[in-house]
């Protein structure tokens, strides 16, 4: 498979809701294991479709020991509070802010052959099952923030030296690039009517 190129904040795909996933076939398998891939190469703990300019509702994900991924997936419950870790996210690079959320999620959804899962997380993957389900979403944990965090995210971000900090990042993780999968071109389960 390939890495594919990671979408920045201000790319619309990342504020564009994600659409179920209706084909099962061989292109959602190549799709997953090129998201695996790009994010075990940038050390992330887990990746969602659309940061990969796809408009589907899949995400990968690895954390201590737990690695997998889910298609079409749905929150069925959360519970407690883990108010003080820091999130931060691929698409957002060089900002992170403590981010209230819950200490517990249980989530089901569809693995890549569309076999039913349900997943039981707490901690960080618990969180990370949370901040990729608002990728899917169209939503960014920016978005999340309140008061002067809240604030100090968004002056980081409209900073001129911020544009720095993504043209770096993309950059340094276009070396590693070996795909034109990420472009937004691949729209499992939809067919193009030439209209």
């Amino acid at each position: 498979m390939a890495v594919l190129s990671i979408r920045m904040i201000g790319d619309p795909v990342l504020r564009t809701p994600a659409a179920q996933v209706t084909d099962f076939g061989p292109e959602l398998a190549r799709l997953v294991q090129s998201m695996s891939e790009t994010m075990h190469s940038v050390h992330g703990a887990g990746l969602a479709a659309p940061q990969v300019g796809v408009g589907l509702r899949v995400f990968t994900y690895a954390i201590d020991g737990e690695e997998g991924h889910v298609v079409n997936p749905e929150i069925l419950s959360s519970s407690g509070l883990q108010a003080d870790d820091q999130e931060g996210c691929l698409s957002v690079p060089g900002i992170g802010f403590a981010l209230p959320r819950a200490a517990r999620v249980q989530l089901r959804g569809l693995d890549v052959t569309g076999r039913p899962v349900e997943l039981e997380a707490d901690g960080m993957l618990a969180r990370c099952f949370l901040h990729e389900t608002d990728h899917l979403d169209g939503r960014l944990y920016i978005d999340r923030l309140q008061g002067e965090d809240r604030r100090a995210a968004m002056r980081t971000i409209r900073h001129s030296q911020y544009n720095e900090v993504t043209t770096g990042t993309l950059t340094k993780r276009s070396a590693t690039v070996a795909s034109a999968f990420g472009k937004g071109t691949f729209q499992a389960g939809r067919k193009e009517t030439g209209a």
